[in-house]
């Protein structure tokens, strides 16, 4: 099991690749806040809903300099089609082996139906302009999850 992040921490730096296939690092985006998500799986209802709900309110984000990037254990070919097909705006990238996942404390055990596996485990953390985490939260769900993080942040 993985350690989760707590505020204060550095937050792990990353390079994945997105739906293109182009290479996205946390460095990148120095300067700025960054909402970093990590959700079990593309093309899935509940993680539709929260790529859609980030979709929905990026521009409220960016103007408050956040940015939003999406991370699962997608290959690059699949979150090209879930962005096509949900007409995504976040940026969504790639982590087939889980390393970032597991870096970020969003990997381990969960329960799901009275069943008990290893998974990727729903949760956002934001990192601020320095690469500190400003907040972590673990076991979110799906759907309000953005309207608190809005609210939480003070947007």
């Amino acid at each position: 099991m993985s350690e989760r992040l707590q505020p204060g921490d550095t937050a792990p730096a990353f390079t994945l690749p997105d739906a293109d296939g182009n290479e996205i690092s946390l460095a990148d985006h120095k300067g700025r806040k960054v909402i970093v998500y990590f959700y079990p799986a593309a093309l899935t209802p509940g993680c539709t809903k929260q790529a859609c709900d980030f979709t929905d309110n990026l521009d409220v984000l960016a103007s408050a300099g956040y940015d939003v990037i999406g991370v699962s254990p997608d290959k690059p070919e699949k979150l090209a089609k879930f962005r096509e097909k949900e007409n995504l705006k976040v940026t969504l990238v790639g982590d087939p082996d889980t390393t970032v996942i597991e870096a970020y404390g969003a990997y381990g055990e969960k329960k799901n139906y009275g069943k008990t596996y290893v998974g990727v485990i729903r949760s956002t953390i934001v990192v601020d302009e320095e690469g500190k985490v400003e907040r972590a939260f673990y076991n979110v769900k799906a759907t309000g999850h953005v309207a608190k993080i809005i609210k939480d942040l003070g947007i």
